[in-house]
């Protein structure tokens, strides 16, 4: 078995206390707060989301076509501080308008291709959090977004959001210098709030520890190491360690954005298959104010001859990268290489897909994917999308399109 790094673990107490006393040692946070519970629940806010969203799939392989009618409804609930105490709750509640022509993964309908909106009502997050100015201490349920979400986020795309049972601590005291670690206990994931395959939820035994610095020559740097025990999907456990820089070189008229980043993944815990995978992503484009074009090269590793040596994602945002269709959320046994290009202007986004083995080198195939988003005043958001991959070797034909509408108050 690959070599276990084992300083989240040995360190986790350690960190846990640095970060909180460098949170606790600036003094109080200076907000208005409440005088108590009472008062604090009185002068609280409420806030409310409806998300109605239409989705069809067109799957070969399929005799019928899939199509959810889907609305999300949320309530959230801040009160007022008490002191350095703050506390915040969200419900969700998933329904269907009219039939559920698809697969939602506990409805058995497999004639359906797959929608992965399971209905039901949970709780999305609930924490109580010691701030002050230099950052919090936080534990409960909670979203975890870090960096671009590719390693853990909170798949806030899906109407049933990823969110963790954890506590994290977040420290700003060093300047140009943030610094988080998250002990994360469970992970509710989006196929809830009903037990089933896939499981609703991960009994976890993970430590996040991330590090972003502000560079005086501009630009930002992010050193991570992320140990994911996932006790009860264990061939998913992984450990990996990486680098991110990402910048913008400002012109006269003109920026030009770059991102460049670089991870190792290895076995972790239970996993009972030892392997080493790498990440890398290489990406740059031009930004004129209105307009952007963005060219990138996306890899993960993979392995042709052994099983299960592929890189591992299961706590990322997946549904933001690589294609809308979803038809790389676990990669393939060989890896992937995607390249890419992303048109946007307004609120019009175009981006093509090329994508290809890692190890080996079969062309997966190809995909197409647009989408408009138009704000409705302060509250409303009307959203048109569609994606289509066009297979070679990998994956079969698949259309999906959108329709949604979101209100907040």
């Amino acid at each position: 078995m690959a070599e276990v790094i084992t300083y989240p673990a040995r360190c986790a107490k350690r960190t846990i206390l640095l970060l909180a006393c460098a949170v606790i040692g600036a003094g109080a946070n200076g907000q208005e707060s409440a005088a108590n519970l009472q008062e604090a629940i009185a002068g609280g806010d409420f806030d409310f989301e409806f998300r109605y969203r239409i989705e069809t799939v067109d799957q070969a392989g399929f005799d019928e076509d899939a199509m959810a009618s889907v609305l999300k409804s949320r309530v959230s609930f801040r009160p007022l501080d008490i002191g350095n105490l703050g506390f915040f709750i969200e419900l969700d509640n998933v329904s269907y308008i009219g039939d559920d022509e698809f697969n939602n993964t506990r409805n058995g309908k497999t004639d359906f291709p797959l929608i992965g909106d399971p209905d039901g009502t949970h709780v999305n997050q609930a924490y109580v959090d010691f701030k002050n100015e230099s950052g919090y201490i936080r534990l409960g349920r909670q979203r975890i977004n870090l960096d671009e979400q590719r390693f853990v986020g909170g798949v806030a795309w899906r109407q049933n959001e990823q969110t963790m049972d954890a506590l994290t601590v977040v420290s700003n005291a060093l300047p140009n210098v943030s610094l988080s670690y998250s002990y994360v206990h469970g992970v509710s994931r989006i196929w809830g709030p009903e037990n089933g395959i896939p499981t609703d939820y991960f009994d976890s035994n993970t430590h996040l520890l991330n590090a972003g610095i502000d560079l005086a020559m501009g630009g930002r740097v992010v050193l991570y190491h992320y140990a994911m025990d996932l006790e009860n999907g264990a061939a998913l456990s992984n450990q990996s360690t990486g680098v991110r820089f990402s910048q913008t070189v400002e012109g006269e008229e003109l920026s030009f954005p770059f991102n460049l980043e670089y991870a190792r993944q290895s076995d972790y815990a239970d996993n009972p298959v030892p392997y080493e995978s790498d990440y890398l992503l290489l990406e740059g484009g031009v930004d004129t104010g209105d307009m952007r074009v963005l060219l990138g090269y996306e890899t993960f590793g993979g392995d042709v001859s052994e099983p299960q040596k592929m890189f591992r994602m299961p706590m990322a945002t997946l549904h933001k990268f690589q294609g809308w269709t979803d038809r790389f959320l676990t990669i393939p046994q060989a890896g992937v290489k995607d390249t890419y290009v992303t048109f946007t202007t307004g609120g019009l986004t175009l981006t093509w897909h090329d994508f290809n083995s890692e190890a080996g080198s079969a062309h997966y195939g190809s995909e197409w994917d647009v989408s408009w988003q138009y704000a409705i005043g302060d509250n409303y958001t009307l959203l048109l999308k569609y994606a289509t991959y066009d297979p070679d070797t990998y994956a079969a034909d698949i259309d999906k399109a959108w329709i949604q509408f979101t209100a907040t108050f």
